[in-house]
């Protein structure tokens, strides 16, 4: 891979940051500074994806015959990181990111026309229906029944953990349609209308206090076959190749390498734990050219992931590298954070962030008052939602066995 600049690579750079500085508004600005996990304020969220639509620039990671962008990967890596850089909020990775690229491959004709376009849009929101409470990381002991009932599958079961239920007005869902000898078999993958009779959803409050989370409950919601994505029994195939995208499907470095920036220009003018500056201070020092180095390495295998979708090839083993280095990476950045930050960085203060979802169990101070700065108001719900980096879309246990069986041949 060649790794340096051209000409037209530099001159992309700079349409993407004339691009961001006309677009990108103060609000936007805030709501993508002061994200408290990988999820942005929803509605800024949104607000954004409409935004990027009308340049063509919302999914640049689909083919083009599906509104795509032909960029090469240096192009891909420059967008991600001007855009981290001036602060733009995240976009929602669940229709964009991840069943888009189900459909594209395994769905019909119909349902491509039907959803590529709107997941663009933004008029149709996808939430991810995998996680039940018996089956989390062993994902294929999952049990959420869908019987055939003619035209239709009928599901009955629950789904945990579903990340922006209550905006979403469709799932995109693994039911159990048959019993086999192997529990990856019988397996559908399936697209699901929220306002379809028989579905309730409960809000789940993290230890961030944010109701980001959700457990949806199915009760004998009646779904047509033309819903299923793939072949019936089959949909473990589906969510394989789906997953090879969640876990490595984007460009984390550039995010993770501004945020170590970051850390070290605060911890410049912090108090260390023996006088002086905290930058200065040896422990911190190590730790802090330790996660650089990673991010580093990290960007290059990203380059890898990256050469291989542009070339129509699934990312494969390499998304479970990628999962383990950029979560684990993530929480060590946002752990230093928190460090920095301080005595003040230890106060609940949500009302000074742009949460994912709403913070209802908590009740900001009248005046609005906050200790310290934004950022150090930031850093400990950072901190509590970046722990569930290394359970979510697959623990990271099992990315490493997956990774001594594909990789190492274990």
């Amino acid at each position: 891979m060649d790794l340096q600049w051209s000409e037209a690579d530099i001159a992309f750079r700079d349409e993407v940051r004339a691009f961001l500085d006309e677009k990108l508004t103060p609000e936007l600005r805030a709501a993508g500074r002061l994200m408290t996990s990988v999820y942005a304020d929803h509605d800024a969220s949104m607000q954004w994806q409409r935004i990027l639509h009308e340049r063509g620039w919302a999914a640049p990671a689909w083919p083009v015959e599906y509104g795509g962008c032909d960029w090469s990967l240096t192009q891909h890596y420059i967008f991600s990181r001007e855009s981290t850089l001036a602060g733009a909020p995240s976009l929602s990775p669940m229709g964009i990111r991840m069943v888009a690229h189900a459909i594209i491959a395994y769905g019909t004709q119909a349902q491509k026309d039907y959803f590529l376009p709107r997941i663009l849009t933004g008029e149709v929101f996808f939430c991810q229906g995998y996680s039940e409470p018996e089956a989390g990381s062993d994902l294929a002991s999952l049990s959420m029944a869908a019987v055939d009932d003619g035209d239709h599958l009928v599901c009955t079961g629950s789904k945990i953990w579903t990340t922006h239920a209550r905006e979403a007005n469709w799932m995109f869902a693994l039911v159990r349609t048959s019993r086999q000898e192997k529990k990856q078999q019988g397996i559908t993958f399936l697209l699901i209308d929220m306002a379809s009779p028989g579905i309730q959803i409960r809000p789940l409050v993290m230890t961030s206090g944010e109701e980001v989370q959700n457990q949806v409950f199915f009760d004998e919601v009646r779904v047509p076959k033309t819903n299923v994505v793939g072949e019936i029994d089959d949909g473990w195939t589906v969510a394989k190749y789906l997953l090879e995208f969640e876990r490595g499907g984007g460009a984390s470095s550039p995010a993770l390498q501004v945020m170590a920036e970051e850390i070290a220009t605060v911890a410049a003018d912090m108090p260390g734990p023996e006088g002086g500056r905290l930058v200065d201070d040896p422990a911190f020092a190590r730790k802090l050219a330790d996660a650089r180095i990673r991010t580093e390495v990290l960007e290059i295998l990203e380059y890898k992931v990256l050469a291989a979708v542009s070339a129509g090839k699934n990312p494969g083993a390499a998304s479970s590298m990628l999962k383990v280095i950029s979560t684990e990476l993530s929480q060590t950045l946002t752990e230093m954070a928190l460090e920095a930050a301080g005595p003040r960085g230890r106060a609940y203060q949500p009302h000074a962030t742009r949460p994912g979802g709403p913070v209802t169990q908590f009740e900001p101070p009248p005046d609005g008052y906050v200790s310290g700065e934004p950022w150090q108001a930031v850093a400990p719900v950072r901190y509590f939602n970046d722990r569930a980096g290394s359970i979510y879309a697959g623990s990271n246990e099992i990315q490493r066995n997956i990774l001594a069986k594909a990789a190492l041949g274990l």
